[in-house]
């Protein structure tokens, strides 16, 4: 794959051989960021899980303490009561299956995040093949399936992201902008990676985390010290 002269650039700063200390990876990491808008740093974590296994699934979600950087967009299903209780939290589409019709039919998407409380998971179960592809399908594990419509809406505002394992066992997850401070970034990512130890299944044999990679969207990745997670 051919890169430009602003990659092969970012790309000679990076030590491909070394392993960094988080403060010195995110440090590099901003470096790294040439493009002209505001790129997002992601994390790769590389496990040791087998996605094959019920029991070596990972997923949840953390509040990064320095947020996302991100507007979200929150889509409630809800009914009565706790519909007014969405709409009061500050969620941007409250409703039911008037929402049917617009998402399957006219493509509708204009949300990042759907939740619902329990009762209203049989009409969201007819939006899995939409939803389900494109990981926007409530989930009990990740907070988005709960009564508690409050709490889940000022969580995801306030910049929650959800981890969870691909089926090549690595967990994809942003941790902010290439604009917040070295401090905010680190925050984050003791975050995330706190709530990914605390996941670690019984199951697991050998190293959990294998590998641990930090980049912008665009950007060359830094290795991460990883085993001492």
């Amino acid at each position: 794959m051919k890169h430009g002269k602003k990659y092969t650039e970012a790309a000679k700063l990076v030590d491909k051989a070394k392993l960094y200390e988080a403060e010195e990876a995110v440090a590099l990491v901003k470096k790294t960021a040439t493009k002209k808008f505001d790129e997002t740093i992601e994390l790769n974590i590389r496990t040791g899980c087998d996605s094959r296994h019920a029991d070596q699934q990972i997923r949840g979600s953390v509040v990064l303490p320095a947020g996302t950087g991100k507007k979200v967009r929150v889509l409630v299903f809800a009914k009565g009561a706790k519909a007014d209780e969405a709409t009061a939290a500050g969620a941007d589409y409250v409703g039911g299956e008037e929402f049917l019709p617009k998402i399957q039919k006219d493509g509708w998407l204009d949300f990042d995040v759907v939740v619902a409380t329990p009762d209203m998971m049989s009409v969201v179960g007819r939006l899995g093949k939409v939803l389900g592809p494109k990981g926007l399908m409530p989930n009990p594990k990740a907070g988005t399936v709960t009564m508690d419509v409050t709490k889940a809406i000022h969580d995801i505002k306030a910049g929650q992201v959800e981890y969870r394992l691909d089926k090549a066992n690595i967990i994809h997850v942003s941790i902010g902008k290439a604009s917040f401070t070295d401090e905010q970034l680190l925050d984050n990512f003791n975050a995330l990676m706190g709530a990914i130890e605390k996941a670690k299944p019984s199951t697991v044999k050998g190293q959990y985390l294998k590998s641990i990679s930090m980049a912008t969207t665009m950007g060359p990745g830094v290795r991460i010290v990883a085993n001492r997670y």
